[in-house]
C-alpha cells in the first residue's frame, strides 16, 4: 500500500522533510529515481530537453559508479542531483551507522546536499541526523511508475489529479519503470506545458530556500 497524496498529518510529523515547496507560482518539481542507468536515463533527458524542463535526479551511488558518463550528462543540462544511498537501502532495516556511512558515499560521488531515502523509509532519529547536513527531500505526489498493477494511463491520472503548484513528483530512472514512462512523461510534460506551468530542479541547499 502506498499513498499517491502524501497526507497533510505525514508532513507534520516529519516537517524536517522537504514535502513540497509553498508557492503560488505554477511550478512543479519532477524528480527521479535510482539512475543513472543506460536503458532509461538517455530517454528522460531528451524528452526534458524537449520541454525545456528542468528536474532532480537521485541517483543511487553505484550506479553512478558504473555511467559516470550519464552522471555528467545530467549536470552538463543544468539538472540538479542527489543521494539516493550507495546501495539503495532502507533505513527502517539498516543500522544508522552503515545507513550514514551509505548516503556519505553516494554524496561524495556528487558533491550534493540533497538526500531521498529510498523508498521513502527513514527513521526519526535518522531524519533528525542527517537533516543537520542535508535536506530530506520527500515528496507530496507518488506517480506509482513503480506500480505493475496499473499502466501508464493511471499513473498519468494519479499526477494530474492531484499536483498543485510547488508540488514534487517522483518518478522512477530504472528498468522496472522504463516502459511505462515512454508514455507517461510526454504526458506529463505536454500536459503542464499547456497549462503554463514551469519545470524546476531542487536547487542543491543544506535548508531549502522555498517554505515548506
Amino acid at each position: 500500500m502506498y499513498f499517491i497524496k502524501t497526507p497533510s498529518y505525514l508532513k507534520k510529523i516529519f516537517p524536517d522533510c522537504l514535502w513540497n515547496a509553498d508557492t503560488n507560482q505554477k511550478v512543479i518539481y519532477l524528480t527521479f529515481d535510482d539512475g543513472p542507468i543506460p536503458e532509461s536515463t538517455p530517454f528522460i533527458l531528451k524528452t526534458l530537453r524537449r520541454y525545456n524542463a528542468k528536474a532532480t535526479f537521485f541517483c543511487v551511488g553505484d550506479n553512478i559508479e558504473k555511467h559516470q558518463n550519464l552522471l555528467s550528462q545530467i549536470e552538463a543540462e543544468n539538472h540538479t542531483v542527489g543521494s539516493h544511498t550507495h546501495n539503495h537501502l532502507s533505513g527502517w532495516t539498516t543500522k544508522n551507522k552503515l545507513y550514514f556511512q551509505n548516503v556519505e558515499q553516494a554524496s561524495s560521488l556528487i558533491n550534493s546536499r540533497l538526500f531521498r531515502p529510498p523508498y521513502g523509509r527513514i527513521t526519526p532519529s535518522q531524519i533528525k541526523h542527517l537533516s543537520q547536513d542535508y535536506t530530506i527531500v520527500m515528496w507530496d505526489i507518488l506517480s506509482g511508475d513503480f506500480d505493475e498493477s496499473i499502466d501508464a494511463e493511471q499513473c498519468f491520472k494519479n499526477v494530474v489529479e492531484n499536483a498543485k503548484n510547488g508540488s514534487i513528483v517522483v518518478f522512477h530512472d530504472n528498468v522496472k519503470s522504463i516502459k511505462k514512462l515512454k508514455i507517461l512523461l510526454p504526458l506529463i510534460l505536454e500536459y503542464y506545458t499547456k497549462e503554463g506551468f514551469a519545470f524546476e530542479a531542487i536547487q542543491q541547499a543544506t535548508h531549502y530556500s522555498l517554505a515548506q
